[in-house]
């Protein structure tokens, strides 16, 4: 109450003084001097503040001259050319991942961005983002003291529209000339923008650390998902709040290491921490309620981090480096058209080759493209389980390398496989490397370079041959000798089983992968060079230009080979009617926007005829029916799908093929060594085929309608069936029917023959251990049969056969070795039959047998009989005389009853001992009598009798031995065949390597 009372009297003596003017008085003094003072210094202050902002001012345009004042178009282009990685994708869009970069960026937009997430980074980045017009002055005041007093808290001066800038624009340079040109910048940015696409852009471009697979990201929509699986517009409060503190620091803050997998606890607190500062900041600037922040706070964001996930490299190495090789081949095309640089501009300026490979590298890891393969990627994951789990690959070999070093490395069998789309070159899947990594993502179905061995007889020699018009299936070539040209001498050709195998025809021949008729089928084609004419139109690179002379290309390339890409699309052309269709990968590359880049055109060209590719198309049916592959269709579990192929075992065993094509795909596999080196197991070609198998059988499960369709190849118009000679490939003759040689088969009707068959003559021949040779000069004329069959010399001659070192080698090895056996040969100047003289008699026939007027034997143990002489005698005491000769085993006597025994005559006109004697008719039996009744009064004639009856016994018995003996020989050369046959068989099926 006092207090008041004070109060009161103070004010009252201020207002009595005020009345009576005092304080007017002394004020005005006061007042004036005071007002001085105040003027003086606010003149001073703003002469200073005009110095001062004056200079500023000064000093800014100074840093900002040079600067180039950029319109909406130039602005809006370096904003958003931000580098985004490049997407792939298997067939049919389904995602596979990104490229390899060095930064991993997707955009997005800002209507796909949670709110929550747009409101954390305002407000931690710039809380005056929706007033400013792209800076905030006393925040850069703030900076530029802390800046120059070195103060210990830099808060940075920075809106979201100069970070912009600076990422965009300018460089990451600290100094006051980039300051003040962001400033510029972002000012003039705010003019032609709107805040919501400045707000997008810098979402889009701000680093995040890493992601679950320790790959450096960028953008919210990629830390999104790399850190927590999630698109950016999914995100909770506290994810958001954790990814919109991560740009400050990313290193720090990010939960991942660089290899993959989560920090230590304490190291994954840094960022933590920093959420909870974001949470506080949207706090207080009312983004969030007390109850949101509560909750934020106390979820557990660590179980919501992703699991460490494999990179498209790491998960598909192979694939996705294949994918990413052939992209970036296509782009620098796609740019040297665009910039009209053509193959003479890269000869005479080699640098504008790395230029534009730098380029297109570059544009796929910025450029954001999504590149779409051809690959299905279920196919694809069941390919790789099967190659890598196949347990018939074989043991692991040390091999010397580098050769002569001494050194010794240790390699396990490589396998690969590549299915192709015949029609469009398409390939759907493959197999690429056992053991695929980052690192080790080398891709044997498209890179390995390796001979193909006898694969490549089909595509070089019987394909071109047909198509040239020199041969048809049925056209026999002989697998005989023959020596080629080689390093100045010569090189004798063989087959596997180191055997000839005579006139075959040309399916047959493929069939069964001989190498002497493939050989002899390309020399005369050299001149044109198969090479140039028929492999490189089919997409074969590799062969060197001077490789076609070589007459044992078609065993397989030699100096480096071709790829199982190549070989694959090969013989996809054959399947093809005859068409090429490039094997490609890629199938478009578009922008994010849906723009074409790039997209494949299937573009064909004719290699082949379709008359000619469906003949050989039904010459590789044989390889699978009764060749080489013989034992494929017995594993397959689709069995009646329309297959045609070829098996190919290069040089020393090094490398097995087979490749084999239906009306819709080509599939081929391949096994070998990293550093080429011989297989070691066995059986190599058929685990090649079991290989082959797996990876169709799982394929025709998935997909049955394409890899195993219900239709066959179709005969194109132009193919006809015609009979033919077996000997010359000609009409059939008469002689050639009446030797049972014609055969059937299919023809390009512009190839049938015209001309008659002119293999064969009649003449005198005589027919040794059941072959027909010309009669020597001391055979027997009895023997000589004339009017048989032989070959005409002339023949011989016009297909370089006499000059054969052993003619006999043109006898097929086959069900028709008898009627071959049964024509004769010439005199010529050629080994024929071994045919020596010992100048010893034969041996006799044994056996011998009478029923009725029936005599039979079994034929002489000696080589070299012509036949068999009869001779007969009325009474056991009486001479013996010749009654007939024959060239069989059997006689029928027409000279009455009596005894009679056999002499063999061999080529020399020599005769053997008589063969054991029996006796025809009554004849036989009134000796028995007269004996019978004689036998008690002449002992000695009885005592002889038993001894000769003895001796009869014993040698009957021996006879009857060596009759069980000499059944397996008869019919002899029906057996031989039989055994010719089955050795022939199991050698072909054991294993089937060509040199």
């Amino acid at each position: 109450m006092d207090f008041k009372k004070s109060i009161q009297q103070f004010f009252n003596k201020i207002q009595e003084s005020w009345k009576a003017g005092k304080i007017q008085k002394t004020s005005r003094i006061t007042y004036g001097v005071m007002w001085n003072v105040i003027l003086f210094f606010l003149i001073i202050s703003f002469i200073g503040m005009f110095f001062i902002g004056g200079i500023g001012a000064g000093y800014f345009a100074s840093l900002v001259k040079d600067e180039k004042i950029l319109d909406y178009e130039t602005m809006a282009q370096e904003i958003y050319d931000y580098a985004e990685t490049s997407s792939m994708y298997f067939a049919n869009n389904v995602y596979l991942g990104d490229i390899n970069a060095d930064l991993y960026r997707d955009e997005t937009t800002l209507d796909n961005i949670a709110p929550e997430l747009i409101s954390a980074v305002i407000a931690t980045e710039d809380e005056y983002f929706n007033e400013h017009q792209g800076v905030v002055p006393k925040a850069i005041v703030r900076a530029f003291l802390q800046e120059l007093t070195n103060a210990s808290t830099q808060t940075g001066g920075s809106t979201l529209t100069q970070q912009l800038i600076k990422n965009q624009i300018l460089t990451n340079e600290v100094s006051f000339e980039r300051k003040a040109k962001e400033i510029l910048l972002a000012l003039r940015l705010e003019r032609f923008f709107e805040k919501d696409e400045i707000l997008e852009a810098y979402l889009n471009i701000v680093p995040y650390g890493r992601d679950s697979s320790g790959r450096n990201i960028a953008g919210v929509q990629t830390a999104a998902q790399g850190i927590f699986g999630l698109d950016a517009k999914d995100v909770n409060l506290a994810q958001a709040a954790y990814l919109a503190g991560l740009p400050q620091s990313p290193s720090a803050y990010t939960p991942f290491v660089s290899g993959g997998g989560l920090k230590d606890e304490e190291d994954i607190q840094y960022g933590l921490n920093r959420m909870k500062t974001v949470l506080n900041r949207m706090l207080d600037m009312e983004y969030i309620t007390q109850e949101e922040y509560d909750e934020a706070i106390n979820y557990d964001l660590v179980a919501d981090f992703k699991e460490d996930q494999k990179s498209p490299f790491e998960e598909y190495p192979v694939l996705a480096a294949q994918i990413q090789t052939d992209a970036k081949d296509i782009l620098y095309n796609v740019f040297l058209e665009e910039d009209g640089i053509t193959k003479e501009d890269l000869q005479e300026n080699p640098k504008l080759k790395d230029e534009y490979k730098s380029r297109a590298d570059r544009a796929l890891q910025t450029n954001g493209y999504e590149i779409h393969s051809t690959i299905d990627k279920e196919l694809y994951d069941v390919f790789q389980e099967i190659g890598k789990n196949f347990d018939q690959y074989g043991n692991n070999k040390f091999t010397e390398y580098p050769k002569e070093s001494g050194e010794m490395i240790e390699q396990a069998v490589q396998g690969a496989a590549i299915m192709i789309e015949n029609s469009t070159g398409r390939i759907i899947s493959f197999f690429g490397n056992r053991n695929p990594s980052i690192e080790n993502h080398y891709n044997y179905a498209t890179q390995a370079v390796r001979s193909n061995g006898s694969a490549m007889k089909p595509i070089l020699v019987y394909g071109p041959a047909m198509e040239e018009g020199h041969i048809q299936p049925g056209t026999p070539i002989a697998d005989a000798y023959l020596a080629v040209p080689d390093s100045g001498g010569t090189k004798e050709i063989k087959n596997i089983d180191l055997r000839h195998h005579g006139l075959l025809p040309a399916r047959t021949n493929l069939a069964k992968s001989y190498n002497i008729p493939a050989v002899r089928t390309y020399l005369p084609m050299i001149d044109i060079n198969p090479v140039d004419k028929y492999l490189r139109p089919m997409g074969i690179s590799t062969i060197e230009d001077e490789e076609y002379a070589n007459a044992s290309l078609p065993l397989g390339g030699l100096k480096h080979g071709i790829t199982i890409e190549e070989n694959a699309n090969a013989f996809s052309t054959i399947a093809n009617g005859g068409q090429f269709a490039d094997a490609y990968m890629i199938e478009k590359i578009t922008t994010k926007d849906g723009d074409t880049i790039y997209e494949h055109e299937v573009k064909t060209n004719e290699v082949f005829s379709p008359q000619t590719s469906y003949l050989l198309i039904d010459m590789m049916r044989d390889v699978i029916s009764d060749g080489t592959a013989a034992g494929l269709r017995s594993m397959l579990k689709y069995n009646n799908v329309d297959w045609a192929g070829k098996t190919g075992t290069s040089q020393n065993t090094e490398n097995v093929h087979f490749v084999a094509s239906n009306p819709n795909i080509t599939f081929a596999t391949w096994m070998g060594y990293k550093i080429p080196d011989g297989l070691e197991h066995l059986n190599h070609s058929k685990r090649n085929l079991a290989y082959w198998t797996k990876f169709i059988n799982a394929a025709s499960d998935i997909n049955p309608e394409l890899v195993a369709p219900d239709h066959a190849f179709q005969q194109p118009e132009g193919i006809v069936q015609k009979s033919y000679c077996a000997i010359s490939g000609k009409l059939p003759s008469e002689l050639c029917e009446k030797a049972g040689l014609v055969k059937t088969d299919l023809f390009n009707a512009k190839f049938v023959p015209t001309e008659v068959d002119n293999s064969l003559i009649t003449g005198d021949q005589i027919i040794v251990n059941g072959k027909a040779v010309s009669p020597g000069p001391d055979t027997p004329g009895e023997f000589t049969k004339g009017g048989g069959l032989m070959f005409n010399p002339e023949f011989l001659k016009e297909k370089g056969y006499d000059k054969l070192p052993d003619i006999t080698q043109l006898i097929p090895l086959n069900e028709d070795r008898s009627k071959w056996e049964k024509i004769g040969f010439p005199n010529t100047n050629t080994t024929t039959y071994s045919i020596s003289d010992d100048g010893k008699a034969p041996e006799p026939p044994t056996s011998v047998n009478a029923s009725g007027n029936q005599i039979t034997w079994n034929a002489s143990s000696s080589n070299d009989i012509v036949g068999y002489r009869i001779y007969r005698a009325t009474k056991g005491s009486d001479s013996f005389s010749r009654v007939g000769s024959t060239t069989s085993t059997s006689f029928k006597s027409g000279s009455g009853d009596g005894i009679y025994h056999i002499r063999a005559v061999d080529y020399f006109g020599l005769e053997s001992k008589p063969s054991t004697a029996v006796t025809i008719g009554k004849a036989e039996k009134k000796k028995v009598k007269e004996k019978d009744q004689d036998k008690d009064n002449k002992k000695e004639d009885k005592g002889k009798e038993k001894t000769s009856e003895k001796e009869s016994k014993e040698a009957d018995e021996k006879d009857d031995k060596k009759k069980d003996i000499d059944e397996d020989n008869e019919d002899k050369q029906q057996d031989d065949k039989e055994k010719e046959k089955e050795k022939e068989k199991k050698k072909d099926d054991k294993e089937n390597k060509d040199e």
